[in-house]
């Protein structure tokens, strides 16, 4: 994955552990949970606690957790995929919320029926984390296969949007 030189950064104490938000311009560039499978390393990302953009992403967040939201309105950078990638992340934000998917499904969603394989790689480098929706994908007949954030993570995500 490739991020902008400008890229900055911020953290959230999330209530399933801390996060990651990153932002470059005026888009939000990633959300992951501190330590999760394939996130960049963010050492030289400037600190950029008041920045508008994280600080709303932060509010969303703590909405969604709360229950209070169940779509996120924020604007998205997926620049830092390939296109195949891009197709991927793009189709999760068609997942609705308490919804989920397979990965099977999400391959034909976009034309690819036969790149289930690869479907799952990209979902498993998803760099927005519960904004883009990964955590909604399921294995086969409805099992729950690897989140990037930890599966402990994957299932109180589906349980929290459960609720609702």
């Amino acid at each position: 994955m490739k991020f902008s030189t400008d890229t900055v950064q911020t953290r959230y104490a999330s209530p399933l552990g801390p996060m990651i938000l990153a932002a470059h311009g005026k888009r939000l560039a990633g959300v992951w949970f501190e330590g999760q499978s394939h996130q960049p390393d963010p050492a030289n990302w400037p600190q950029a606690d008041t920045d508008p953009l994280l600080q709303e992403t932060i509010a969303q967040l703590s909405d969604y957790f709360a229950g209070r939201r169940q779509v996120f309105d924020l604007p998205l950078d997926l620049g830092s995929g390939t296109a195949f990638q891009q197709s991927v992340w793009r189709a999760l934000l068609g997942i609705d919320y308490g919804a989920n998917t397979s990965y099977g499904a999400l391959s034909a969603a976009i034309g690819k029926p036969a790149a289930v394989r690869a479907v799952g790689g990209a979902v498993g480098r998803n760099p927005l984390s519960i904004v883009v929706p990964c955590h909604r994908v399921l294995g086969a007949h409805g099992a729950l296969t690897g989140y990037a954030g930890g599966l402990e993570r994957k299932v109180k995500l589906l349980q929290l949007e459960s609720r609702a």
